[in-house]
């Protein structure tokens, strides 16, 4: 029996489904376990497997491995076609340990900046890059949080009576319809519209150019930090300027953290970046809870310096109901659902797959 070929994966969460979908040695627990994750929008879920098996032709069925760290890497990719990475580098070394049998590389976004291309030209290796749906969908939902906090949506969706606004705390009273319109009639102050404010991004990655782009299209003026500046043209493709990350704090009338998991970027917003930020200014996390100091995020919200937050995911999961940000006013909280609906996820995998067995396999 000849030998399935090889795909070397790296082990994020998501991309295991590579290996459900066209390893059949994948554990039937494992199996299970993502038919229960997808089943409330995709109660099929071994029909979508189907499906994809039958678009990705003779790639079906192959050995997926999956690996952690660069050097579970660098131990099975002898005899590759194909190896797909989120964050893992793929360079000279990885290129090496390979062989001559690897002929592409996907990387699982359309970012490949931890991907050495000329290397992998050199070796005739394809490059293969996607944009991903679920970056989309976090970009789409931050902007969601900041149009429900401009527009005070959480507080005033549904409430169209006198009564239901008085019990927000807004007394009706009413114009002198002889000479006024009529607009506003609940005097709701506080709303905003994110036209000519500034936006101040933390993080460029793929779901922070996603939120570049619809910012720009609202006309606000959008500034950014990370480590590394972007290049000009990219700057300019994006309507975005760099600035060190005090400036943007104190200048920024949104702010966005949009920055991975770890050490470094634990309690980021702390107290004293809380302290440099303008006055009023809204915060908006759609990445790891913990880049935000907790406890320095409730005594700015007290304080009144804040002057809004929106939050997805929560700090614990599942939320609880007396968790103690749900008393603020000017508080958003959504039960992680930035990148939903899962079928971002299921359609990203197919097309992932698809584009890789056209090299792979035609």
């Amino acid at each position: 029996m000849a030998q399935l070929p090889i795909l070397v994966v790296e082990d994020d969460p998501f991309l295991r489904m590579v290996g459900i979908v066209l390893d059949p040695s994948t554990s039937a627990e494992r199996r299970a376990a993502f038919a229960d994750f997808f089943a409330h929008e995709e109660g099929d879920f071994e029909g979508y497997c189907a499906r994809v098996r039958a678009r990705v032709g003779k790639l079906f069925p192959c050995q997926v491995l999956l690996v952690g760290t660069v050097d579970e890497m660098h131990a099975k990719l002898a005899g590759a076609r194909g190896l797909i990475v989120e964050s893992l580098p793929v360079g000279q070394a990885e290129l090496s340990a390979a062989g001559n049998d690897l002929v592409a590389v996907q990387k699982y976004g359309v970012m490949p900046r931890n991907i050495d291309a000329a290397a992998c030209a050199q070796r005739g290796i394809k490059v293969l890059t996607f944009r991903r749906r679920a970056n989309i969908a976090c970009a789409e939902h931050a902007i969601t949080l900041m149009l429900t906090l401009a527009k005070k949506m959480h507080r005033l969706a549904g409430r169209i009576s006198p009564e239901q606004l008085a019990a927000e705390g807004y007394a009706y009273k009413p114009f002198d319809r002889r000479h006024t319109p009529n607009s506003n009639w609940g005097r709701i102050s506080g709303v905003r519209i994110l036209y000519g404010s500034t936006l101040g991004i933390i993080g460029m990655g793929e779901i922070g150019r996603e939120i570049a782009l619809r910012a720009a299209a609202f006309g606000m003026r959008i500034f950014y930090y990370q480590r590394k500046p972007l290049p000009t043209a990219v700057e300019r493709d994006l309507e975005i300027n760099y600035v060190p990350l005090e400036q943007l704090l104190a200048t920024s009338d949104w702010i966005v953290t949009q920055l991975p998991s770890g050490p470094s970027t634990r309690h980021l917003i702390d107290r004293s970046r809380f302290a440099q930020m303008k006055p009023g200014a809204r915060l908006v996390n759609i990445a790891w809870p913990e880049i935000v100091d907790r406890a320095a995020l409730i005594e700015a919200l007290r304080s009144g310096h804040l002057g809004g937050f929106a939050l997805d995911p929560q700090y614990a999961a599942p939320g609880r109901s007396d968790d103690e940000l749900l008393n603020f006013k000017n508080v958003v909280l959504s039960p992680h659902i930035a990148a939903q609906p899962r079928f971002n996820a299921l359609d990203d995998i197919s097309d992932l797959l698809a584009d890789l067995a056209g090299i792979i396999a035609p």
